[in-house]
């Protein structure tokens, strides 16, 4: 199940569909929708957890803990609104395409995609925009 929640920030609106997309995303990976909790808040919100848990003094725009085990996948992920708004601004992509990247990239990582090096960067966004366009 995926649910969402709002920390020191005004609630948006998100479609149910956002939910069953995500839930695909899961099942086409080949891995089973546990409980997922989306954790949107402010660029300072999420600095702090950046911060507090690991040990990074830099602004993002998402952080992925991650509680799978098996092919059941499980997490806290923390979003900065302002920041995907930032970065559609940035990227010229309007905030809704940016905000679901942003949501299907932690459920990438989720899966077992990473973003270190520059060949999983371009496997990461060549993942994303495949699943932006079943959105």
């Amino acid at each position: 199940m995926i649910y969402y929640f709002f920390e020191d920030i005004n609630e948006i609106t998100i479609e149910p569909s956002t939910s069953v997309w995500l839930e695909e995303i899961i099942s086409l990976e080949g891995k089973k929708t546990g409980k997922i909790n989306y954790i949107f808040c402010t660029d300072e919100g999420l600095l702090k957890v950046n911060q507090d848990y690991l040990q990074h003094d830099h602004y993002t725009d998402i952080i992925t803990f991650d509680y799978v085990k098996g092919k059941n996948i499980s997490a806290d992920i923390f979003v900065s609104l302002p920041r995907i708004l930032e970065n559609a601004e940035k990227l010229a992509k309007n905030f809704n395409q940016e905000f679901h990247r942003v949501l299907a990239h932690g459920i990438l990582h989720l899966c077992g995609y990473k973003d270190k090096s520059e060949e999983e960067v371009k496997i990461m966004r060549q993942k994303e925009d495949f699943y932006l366009n079943l959105l």
